[in-house]
């Protein structure tokens, strides 16, 4: 079921490139039941915090009527960004999987902070259970799709 959510994700990511949006994707499950499945819209929103994790977020949260997701996966095609881990965190989520790394994102020029996920579980004493590198090659051919595509935008 792992690869089926996050196939989901990386749909919705290419989906949102094609839309001139950033190539980020974001699924959120709750009892193998998929509760939303967004992609990035900073560009289509001019709001820099419609990252696909806090959309889904704040899906996930509309949808099951509360700002508690405890019980809930999230997969994500890129590792969150410590904006995105920390709402992640503060929503209650148990569990992450991610493909792409930051560096993967701070490769094509994005302004991402070098906090892995990993730093901040530890330095924040979050309990989130982290699976990095899930289909990390697929979610790395978003980037290099995208930025084949002539849709760049980075911010």
């Amino acid at each position: 079921m792992d690869e089926k959510f996050m196939q989901l994700a990386i749909d919705m990511a290419r989906m949102g490139g094609q839309k001139e949006q950033t190539p980020f994707g974001a699924c959120i499950v709750k009892n193998n039941e998929l509760i939303c499945c967004v992609h990035n819209v900073v560009w289509a929103t001019t709001d820099i915090t419609a990252h696909a994790e806090v959309r889904a977020i704040r899906e996930a949260c509309n949808k099951l009527n509360t700002i508690d997701l405890s019980g809930c996966t999230i997969y994500s095609t890129c590792e969150p960004c410590p904006m995105c881990f920390s709402a992640i965190h503060w929503a209650k989520i148990g569990k992450i999987f991610f493909g792409a790394k930051i560096a993967d994102a701070q490769g094509l020029d994005f302004n991402e902070l070098t906090i892995s996920n990993q730093q901040m579980k530890e330095l924040g004493g979050s309990p989130v259970e982290i699976v990095a590198d899930f289909m990390k090659k697929e979610c790395q051919a978003l980037f290099q799709e995208w930025d084949e595509s002539g849709n760049k935008k980075v911010y």
